[in-house]
């Protein structure tokens, strides 16, 4: 069974773009929708121009009343017949509402080598620490922030005179790999976790 696939982002959606282009031929999972809380996505107008099937719900509207626009998020998936979602670049934390109605079923990307470095700033973050080294991870999305079993891990290596952006342009590169392919493995049941040098 082809798996039904929501990217959720907030931006220019680079992850979305390198998870759809994967999603063909034998993949298992197809992407059905791309959801932003933002009106003026790059990635929404990206989306758009593809043909793929896109909501939007501002979270402005919502200020203060994060279980409404949860709520409205959740109406606006029910059509597209969703079975699993990808956070990618989604700059909103999510409620354990939310978290617990797709349980095993929505996976996000992180810009760091997890446990370490949940939140925010995290090049600035490792850099300013003193790693040697840096990277994502794929895991399952638990009501904790940026928790939940890892399925996939890259790394990089800090380099001297490395800034927060340098080394974010590194991170990303690997995004672009390591998220398709343990999207790949997920979709067809496979939870054990992939480490890329």
């Amino acid at each position: 069974m082809t798996r039904r696939v929501a990217i959720f982002l907030s931006g220019g959606g680079s992850n979305m773009r390198a998870l759809v282009a994967s999603m063909t031929g034998d993949h298992p999972a197809r992407p059905a929708l791309v959801f932003s809380n933002e009106p003026a996505a790059g990635g929404i107008a990206w989306a758009r121009a593809q043909g793929l099937a896109t909501e939007v719900v501002d979270h402005r509207p919502y200020r203060g009343d994060r279980a409404a626009f949860e709520a409205e998020i959740a109406a606006r998936l029910a059509p597209h017949m969703i079975d699993l979602i990808c956070l990618a670049g989604f700059m909103r934390v999510l409620t354990p509402w939310f978290v617990g109605l797709w349980a095993g079923r929505m996976i996000n990307i992180h810009p760091s080598l997890l446990p370490k470095y949940r939140g925010l700033d995290t090049h600035a973050r490792a850099i300013a620490a003193g790693e040697t080294e840096a990277g994502c991870t794929v895991h399952e999305v638990t009501p904790a922030l940026d928790d939940g079993p890892i399925l996939g891990q890259a790394r990089v290596p800090v380099l001297p005179g490395d800034t927060p952006g340098t080394l974010a342009a590194r991170v990303l590169e690997q995004e672009h790999i390591l998220y398709p392919m343990v999207l790949r493995r997920f979709a067809a049941g496979d939870r054990r976790p992939v480490f890329l040098p």
